[in-house]
């Protein structure tokens, strides 16, 4: 059986992380599981938690008046999810759905922010890593754009 830090260590939003920061991320860590169709978070809601998705798949969805929901982006193996823990207010930016049953690890943003604050080098190393993943989104936002537009202008 492995660890949750062996989890964390192999999983790529930590690899190559000093393990003294894997193991403060670790103490705020736990295993979680949603089903199908499972919410996972509301768009406005307190965001308190981030996600490492270790199986499934995870629907980021936002209303959109007279469309209702719309899929803007769905997760799957070794990507996260929840990077608004960090980010004052701390509020969701969207809704997070569960589209087929899904393992995760799941992490307290009180207890991450607080490590943070302790170890100032931590809370920059996550910043590094998070600021990434959200540059990895936007470029896939942009290109899911290009396709929508280029549909629309043939």
């Amino acid at each position: 059986m492995r660890t949750l830090e062996g989890v964390l260590a192999g999983h790529p939003f930590f690899g190559g992380m000093d393990p003294r920061y894997l193991q403060l991320a670790v103490g705020c860590a736990a295993n979680v599981r949603f089903d199908a169709g499972e919410l996972i978070c509301r768009e406005g809601e307190r965001a308190d938690h981030f996600y490492l998705i270790r199986a499934g798949k995870i629907a980021l969805e936002t209303s959109a008046p007279g469309h209702g929901s719309l899929i803007v982006q769905t997760l799957g193996d070794g990507e996260i999810f929840g990077w608004s823990w960090l980010v004052p207010p701390y509020n969701w930016r969207f809704d997070a759905r569960a589209t087929e049953m899904t393992r995760a690890i799941v992490f307290d943003g009180k207890c991450l922010r607080e490590k943070c604050e302790a170890d100032h080098e931590l809370g920059y190393e996550l910043q590094k890593r998070v600021i990434a993943m959200l540059g990895e989104y936007l470029d896939a936002t942009r290109f899911r754009l290009l396709d929508i537009y280029r549909d629309a202008i043939d």
